[in-house]
């Protein structure tokens, strides 16, 4: 059973960022950390301090990820030819719950984990109940035609606050998506600045 439910409304004020730009974020109210000491004026933040809070931005964003986890994106990035920061951010993109969030047929990252472990979706007609699974491009993603009509994803396509990226290609008629190409990192819509260039260098040291 994961832990991470309750984390999500900490990790924005933890961090001192609205980090999914929702308009509901507790750091739009209180822009200063959690806890008595949350108020404190804070001293400047080594390169280790930054590169540390790069990594917790990103591994944050996409659902609290586990340290596990997300050090086995870090070693497959090194391991792949170009640029290791970008291929990280590529990696994350094509997770399968980051591919159901980005193509708005839940509203939060955390609600597409459990929309794809509670067996809502399926990929190239097959369902699949395992959120870190890698879509390829050119994967048709589908929710299931019993789930098409659930309040959550008819809220959520109805939702303006945000929009569908150009790389994944959707038809809410159908309730299907594609991922029609690995984006980099100027490609996703983050709210905030992404560094995983910092986070490359956290794990090199």
């Amino acid at each position: 059973m994961s832990k991470r439910h309750s984390v999500k409304h900490k990790i924005d004020r933890r961090l001192g960022e609205n980090l999914w730009g929702r308009p509901k974020s507790p750091f739009n109210r209180r822009e200063y950390g959690p806890g008595q000491h949350g108020q404190r004026r804070k001293g400047k933040i080594s390169d280790f301090g930054t590169q540390l809070r790069a990594k917790q931005k990103l591994k944050g964003y996409y659902g609290n990820i586990s340290e596990k986890q997300f050090r086995r994106y870090y070693a497959e990035a090194i391991r792949l030819k170009g640029d290791s920061g970008e291929h990280l951010i590529g990696l994350l993109e094509r997770r399968l719950d980051a591919v159901v969030y980005r193509a708005k047929f839940v509203p939060t990252v955390f609600a597409a984990r459990q929309f794809v472990n509670h067996g809502h979706v399926k990929v190239n007609g097959r369902r699949v109940t395992i959120a870190s699974y890698l879509v390829k491009s050119g994967d048709v993603i589908e929710v299931k035609d019993a789930s098409k009509q659930l309040v959550v994803v008819l809220e959520s396509v109805a939702l303006a606050e945000r929009d569908v990226p150009d790389y994944v290609e959707v038809d809410h008629s159908k309730m299907t998506a594609k991922l029609a190409r690995v984006p980099t990192l100027s490609d996703v819509p983050y709210p905030v600045q992404m560094e995983p260039n910092l986070v490359i260098e956290f794990y090199s040291r």
